[in-house]
């Protein structure tokens, strides 16, 4: 069919619902214990309508609005940028999605700075709480071109950077401060084989240098032994992430020297963020292969940090929108550098379309099949509920299995589900009685 040129938006809405934590989550140097999920709604002048979730972030979007507010106080902040956006599209018309986020995104970051107060806010806030409202943008932008599968939704100018349909996609948990090593053992007996490990603790740079290598020392003597058939070694591959808490590159090749001595250096596949992003350095000469998350806002601050030396990329569609993780995808597969899609602890539906973008990455170096993390399981206190909202929860496809996602022609068929109805999120926005 003809694409649809121009799509009005005469409806919009948005609500949220807020879902607790098991325990304190840790990183960054605080603490968080619920998470807030906020869902859009944008409907047409035709009636088609999309609806859009998404997991707010505060502390991992921007650590001094988490510290300057209460957690609720932050959260509403977030929420409140969400709703802005929302309300400034009523009336407007669209081509696609990324030309609406393009479209909006400067204003969303303006208003956002202005309601936290912060004039250095970094921009992934103003993404995150664009997040549902870009989910919502590509499923109306779907309904009405007719589109029922993630392969057509995707753009012409990206589909080289998401060719690959892997059959497996390793399922990366979660390993924050307070997990205990026992939990971290259980999950090699389960079956989990790449696992990101929360570094960058809380107190001064001493302090942070020394739990961080006592930690790394009590993880590697745990599973430093376990085996896998998914590296060419058969050991574990380590996955480290500092959330920008390293200060300078010698603090972090103080924290690589020691892995050395005790033996877990030649394990370590990857090290996400070390740096705080205003910490603009060359790190060539860093023997790890290190990856940018959050400091990637954009596809022009991803290619930013290739530039210096940054040798993968933490896709982010859950955490800042789609469209923008389209266009990060795009220049990092031009530059031969490695993606990976990396969680923010969202919900399972979400999960589906971060699922949906790591299953088409080409396969990251030294694996060969793509990666995922996702620590829903470990953290809410209602992730079983949750995921009665997944539109196939009993798919095989959507649980974790001996340390991977299996992705058979019923996922790609389904597209994880990501069209399907969302009867929970859609009962937000019932017509009053």
């Amino acid at each position: 069919m003809t694409a649809v040129s121009s799509i009005t938006l005469e409806r919009v809405s948005a609500n949220f619902e807020r879902e607790p934590l098991v325990r304190p989550f840790g990183f960054k140097g605080g603490y968080q214990s619920e998470i807030w999920q906020s869902v859009a709604r944008l409907e047409s002048g035709r009636g088609r309508s999309g609806l859009g979730l998404c997991t707010q972030g505060v502390l991992w979007s921007d650590a001094q609005v988490f510290a300057g507010h209460s957690e609720s106080g932050g959260n509403a902040l977030m929420y409140a940028v969400t709703e802005w956006a929302v309300q400034q599209l009523k009336g407007q018309a669209f081509a696609n999605p990324i030309d609406l986020l393009e479209g909006i995104r400067h204003d969303v970051y303006a208003y956002a700075k202005k309601i936290t107060g912060q004039a250095g806010l970094r921009e992934t806030f103003a993404l995150n709480a664009l997040v549902g409202v870009d989910f919502a943008a590509w499923l109306l932008y779907a309904a009405e071109n007719e589109i029922t599968n993630f392969d057509d939704l995707i753009p012409l100018a990206y589909r080289s950077a998401l060719a690959t349909k892997h059959a497996k996609v390793a399922s990366i948990p979660l390993m924050a401060y307070a997990v205990p090593i026992a939990e971290l053992k259980t999950a090699v007996d389960q079956g989990y084989f790449f696992m990101k490990i929360k570094i960058g603790q809380p107190g001064t740079q001493v302090e942070m240098l020394e739990k961080d290598k006592a930690r790394m020392s009590a993880i590697h003597a745990a599973i430093g032994d376990a085996r896998t058939p998914y590296t060419a070694s058969g050991k574990l591959p380590y996955y480290f992430d500092a959330n920008g808490r390293y200060e300078s590159k010698e603090t972090l090749l103080r924290l690589l020297d020691h892995a050395k001595a005790i033996g877990a250096f030649e394990q370590i596949a990857l090290i996400e963020e070390p740096f705080p992003e205003e910490l603009e350095i060359d790190i060539t000469d860093i023997p790890a292969r290190v990856a940018a998350d959050e400091s990637a806002h954009t596809d022009k601050d991803a290619l930013k940090r290739i530039e210096m030396g940054y040798t993968a990329i933490a896709l982010k569609p859950i955490a800042k929108t789609l469209s923008m993780s389209l266009k990060i995808a795009q220049i990092a597969h031009e530059r031969g550098v490695p993606c990976f899609c990396a969680d923010l602890t969202v919900n399972p539906i979400l999960v589906e379309w971060n699922k949906n973008v790591a299953a088409r990455l080409a396969p990251f170096p030294g694996l060969g099949l793509g990666l995922l993390e996702t620590n829903g399981h470990q953290n809410y206190r209602n992730w079983e509920t949750m995921r009665s909202y997944h539109p196939a929860p009993a798919a095989a496809w959507a649980q974790t299995t001996g340390g991977v996602f299996a992705l058979d022609a019923d996922f790609y068929a389904r597209s994880g589900g990501i069209f399907s109805a969302q009867p929970h999120y859609e009962a937000m926005f019932a017509a009053p009685v």
